[in-house]
């Protein structure tokens, strides 16, 4: 006998216990992959058959389905009304029956495919399991390894499971390397025709929310909040931040004494990316004037029915206004939600050059002989 089904059974308990899985998940396992082993060797591919194993005994049944009909075609599939009373007494025209039938050996060609479907099965199970552990897990940060470094994705080793790490979640500029010890934000379970795999990110906002929550107790507390975060990761990130009790400064609250948590967050992420912290306002116009920081802004013409806005800003603000390929504009729009159009201030129009019809009006001198006429007349009056 090519497959022993007795050591087989004693080794469904060992399997179960190395490979953390449930004991009845590794018994269903085995009674599926005996079941293909059995149509092969004993029926049809199409038959519909159960295999039951006794792990005590060792020993395997198996129930093959087949319908209730008046005459036989095929005996694979079907049985006759008087075959199926004696296993069912009401049996009727219609029923399906579970034909017993007892299993002493399989064929070699059997057992080889019992084994291939087996170990395919375990494997997708553990699998199965481990990621149903990490489900809980999704959004928070977690300490992981570099496993492989691919093209277009970094395959990260999380202890029990393997997660991805595609490009559009990366840090920009950084390098990933094999052994490269780092922390990852676990984003999602995904799905799909080649199985369960884990998604992971340094460089959504959320990983950057984590960072500051801990290094800022008082986030945990409820003094602090972050109420905003866009980041483009590895370049920029802008946050805007609020206290919930008076007199305690949220911006100070995230950078720290000598800057030292605003530091530790930019060590985990790289230097190379800016961190702008801002204090979040309830006024729209006054937020964005915040987002725009470190410009200094003139005046905010806000259309909140279009959530746009039109800045104004000095002549020599512009430049910042607008950041490096509209890097600052663009962070400070998905920060506050509003569409924000930039526009240097006009200045005061020069003096226009006096005209004729500006220039103020001067009298003419008069001819020397009236002027002593009138004088002479002043002269006479006030004698009198």
């Amino acid at each position: 006998m090519d497959l022993d089904i007795k050591q087989l059974a004693v080794a469904v308990k060992a399997i179960a216990e190395e490979k953390n899985l449930p004991e009845d998940m590794v018994k269903e396992i085995v009674e599926q992959a005996l079941a293909a082993a059995y149509r092969r060797d004993y029926g049809e591919r199409e038959q519909e058959v159960r295999v039951t194993m006794n792990l005590n005994s060792g020993e395997v049944d198996a129930y093959i389905s087949k319908e209730v009909v008046e005459v036989v075609g095929d005996e694979a599939y079907e049985l006759s009304l008087q075959q199926a009373q004696v296993m069912k007494k009401d049996a009727v025209i219609g029923d399906m029956i579970e034909v017993h039938e007892k299993v002493e050996s399989f064929g070699r060609v059997a057992a080889q495919t019992a084994k291939q479907v087996i170990l395919q099965r375990l494997r997708e199970a553990e699998r199965e399991i481990v990621l149903n552990e990490y489900e809980d897990k999704i959004g928070t940060v977690i300490n992981a390894t570099v496993a492989r470094v691919e093209s277009n994705i970094v395959r990260i080793d999380l202890g029990r499971a393997q997660g991805i790490m595609p490009r559009s979640e990366q840090i920009q500029g950084e390098r990933y390397y094999p052994g490269q010890r780092l922390k990852v934000y676990l984003k999602d379970v995904e799905r799909d025709f080649r199985g369960p795999q884990l998604v992971v990110s340094r460089g959504n906002a959320q990983f950057m929310e984590w960072l500051f929550r801990a290094e800022v107790p008082e986030m945990e507390s409820g003094a602090v909040e972050i109420k905003g975060l866009a980041r483009e990761a590895g370049v920029r990130s802008k946050i805007a931040v609020a206290s919930n009790i008076q007199g305690v400064d949220p911006v100070g609250t995230f950078v720290g004494g000598h800057g030292t948590r605003v530091n530790a967050v930019m060590s985990e992420v790289g230097e190379q990316e800016k961190i702008d912290i801002v204090v979040w306002d309830e006024n729209p116009a006054a937020y964005i004037v915040n987002a725009l920081s470190p410009t200094k802004v003139g005046h905010v013409d806000i259309d909140t029915a279009a959530t746009k806005a039109k800045v104004f800003v000095p002549e020599d603000q512009l430049s910042i206004a607008i950041g490096r390929s509209g890097q600052n504009v663009r962070l400070a729009s998905k920060l506050t939600g509003y569409e924000i159009d930039i526009e240097a201030e006009r200045e005061a129009a020069p003096a226009k050059e006096a005209t004729a019809e500006t220039k103020p009006v001067v009298q003419k001198l008069k001819k020397k002989s009236e002027l002593e006429n009138n004088l002479l007349s002043a002269i006479e009056e006030h004698g009198e």
